[in-house]
């Protein structure tokens, strides 16, 4: 069993209340939260409404399935409306 943690830290240009911040990452929890092998939290910046930080936990038998969902999780940020500032992930 293989388990990775992976922070990313994410800047929201223009982002003026939290409840954009909510609106604009609120669906990278959902798509990714609800995966059976995948946790995922905001983990900092809760009252910033322009810097996110959030962390996930990846359980899997092999590294190479958590190296596809890491690089998924990568492209669903990809494709929101944030700035990746900051990845640090680590195997526990």
């Amino acid at each position: 069993m293989h388990i990775r943690l992976i922070v990313f830290s994410l800047q929201l240009p223009g982002c003026r209340s939290l409840k954009e911040k909510r609106q604009r990452t609120i669906g990278f929890k959902d798509k990714f939260g609800k995966l059976a092998n995948v946790a995922v939290t905001e983990s900092n910046y809760h009252n910033s409404h322009d810097l996110a930080e959030w962390g996930v936990i990846i359980i899997a038998k092999d590294k190479q399935t958590i190296s596809q969902i890491e690089s998924q999780l990568e492209n669903g940020l990809a494709c929101m409306d944030v700035v990746i500032t900051e990845v640090k992930s680590d195997w526990i």
